[in-house]
């Protein structure tokens, strides 16, 4: 079966916006939950590795404004 892939641009932005809209830990693990499926969809097709460690740090960004 042929699964159309999303651009890129596009869901890395939604991926980005979903993470600084994260207010408590719950939501944030869900948002972590969103940037491994983003990790597995788009490594298989290429991505750059800059898009991917970005994700990252957002995420240690926002957990640590969760944390306060």
């Amino acid at each position: 079966m042929y699964t159309k892939i999303p651009p890129l641009e596009k869901t890395y932005n939604k991926t980005i916006l979903t993470i600084e809209s994260c207010k408590t830990k719950e939501q944030l693990e869900c948002a972590s939950n969103m940037v491994k499926n983003f990790k597995t969809l788009y490594k298989k097709v290429g991505c750059p590795k800059v898009l991917l460690y970005s994700l990252d740090n957002a995420i240690q960004k926002q957990h640590t404004i969760c944390q306060l």
